[in-house]
């Protein structure tokens, strides 16, 4: 090279060491170690004591048993409740529970306005044979009712025994004169059907009263009419 004849200087590189590998490969594998590491709660198992460890396992089984006694807690419940809302010789709603359901197709019907209505059956003829045959004949028919009642309705209609001999029926997206053609049926499936105690044939009959839901009327003012109607 000439004197006083310049060349560019190439840039310089860092220059890589063994020790800074050795500190990135470090790190990655006490990553590594750390991630790996068993935690019991969050805390890393290496850092506890047996007795701490015995303690805490001891813990969370105590929350599983719990959580188990809690489930079968619950699914008690939900069948008190269900035992609660049926009446426990024919299968169907008691009144406490048609009224629950009354009140909730009540509040749709109001809200959408769409029309419902309540048919209130009384049965006739039926102490005649409760007083002749005994109550255990009296029971065979009320559950036969409210198998007619239950198999002569849709699944979206509510059908409930109301006490002794008194059913009502919820006919949702009905109309007076539509409700009032199907109680007609209805009735009449309870009239045809016959029983038979100690060999004689013995019929029962409904009357019955339909009363179309009104908007923002109350339950137990719309039960009341329905009532009255069958003596309209």
């Amino acid at each position: 090279m000439k004197i006083g004849e310049s060349k560019p200087v190439r840039d310089t590189q860092p220059v890589r060491t063994g020790s800074s590998r050795a500190q990135q490969t470090d790190g990655a594998t006490q990553g590594r170690v750390i991630s790996d590491n068993t935690t019991i709660m969050g805390i890393p198992e290496t850092e506890l004591t047996p007795k701490v460890r015995d303690a805490i396992m001891a813990l969370m089984q105590e929350l599983d048993r719990f959580r188990q006694e809690l489930d079968v807690a619950k699914k008690r419940i939900a069948h008190l409740e269900t035992i609660a809302d049926q009446d426990t010789l024919t299968g169907i709603l008691n009144r406490r529970g048609f009224v629950g359901a009354m009140n909730r197709v009540k509040s749709y019907a109001d809200r959408y306005d769409t029309p419902a209505s309540l048919v209130y059956f009384d049965l006739n003829k039926f102490k005649p044979v409760n007083d002749l045959y005994g109550h255990a004949a009296g029971d065979e028919v009320l559950r036969r009712i409210a198998e007619i009642l239950s198999q002569n309705t849709r699944d979206s209609d509510v059908v409930g025994r109301l006490g002794g001999d008194e059913f009502g029926v919820i006919l949702v997206n009905s109309d007076l004169p539509t409700a009032e053609a199907k109680a007609k049926q209805l009735a009449e499936a309870i009239s045809a059907e016959s029983y038979n105690f100690d060999g004689k044939t013995e019929h029962v009959h409904a009357a019955y009263g339909v009363y179309t839901f009104i908007k923002g009327e109350g339950l137990d003012e719309t039960l009341a009419k329905a009532d009255k109607k069958m003596f309209a």
